[in-house]
């Protein structure tokens, strides 16, 4: 069973609190005040209704929980492939990998994909567990639990691995790509 979530980050909407430091001729300070702070709600309102990770900020790429969940997919298609660089190719320019079955925190495209010329060799098979969405205007992260299924291919004995994961991706070239992976055995048995 699939437990997702979705986190839709608010924009900070500055909050007025005015405090009149000093009463003056029958309200007029009090009166200005309130015309500064309602200006300024106005215009933290107008920025909030901008920024919209849906795209409607001129420098945001749409996305949708939906797209970022799709994103998995691709990976997870791309280790079917067992080509490193149809992998390497889903990463940024300056990704970071911390990987289940690896010590070295791999950081750049030719790192990445070392990495994955032998892991692609055990046939990984991805099944997400639990996943948390969260967008931003360039970022989106997917968080989580997956189990990934390794095939030994002397003896096709396949064992599941149960791991915890975050995938943070960037928009980067028109694309959405992985900037950082992170998956690490549980370290409960399950």
């Amino acid at each position: 069973m699939l437990a997702d979530a979705v986190v839709a980050r608010p924009v900070p909407v500055a909050s007025a609190r005015i405090r009149p430091i000093a009463t003056q001729d029958n309200g007029e300070l009090s009166m200005k005040l309130a015309m500064i702070a309602a200006a300024a709600l106005g215009v933290a309102a107008t920025a909030a209704q901008a920024h919209d990770h849906k795209g409607g900020d001129k420098g945001c790429p749409a996305a949708t929980p939906a797209a970022v969940e799709g994103l998995f997919k691709q990976f997870n298609d791309a280790w079917a492939t067992k080509n490193p660089d149809t992998v390497t190719a889903l990463f940024t320019k300056n990704p970071v990998l911390l990987a289940t079955v690896s010590n070295k925190p791999r950081t750049t495209p030719a790192e990445v994909r070392d990495y994955f010329v032998g892991f692609l060799k055990s046939s990984p098979v991805g099944t997400i567990d639990t996943s948390t969405v969260e967008i931003d205007c360039k970022t989106a992260s997917r968080l989580g639990t997956w189990t990934v299924t390794l095939t030994n291919p002397e003896t096709g004995v396949k064992t599941p691995v149960k791991a915890r994961y975050s995938f943070i991706y960037r928009y980067e070239d028109g694309a959405w790509k992985i900037d950082h992976l992170h998956s690490s055995a549980m370290p409960e048995k399950m």
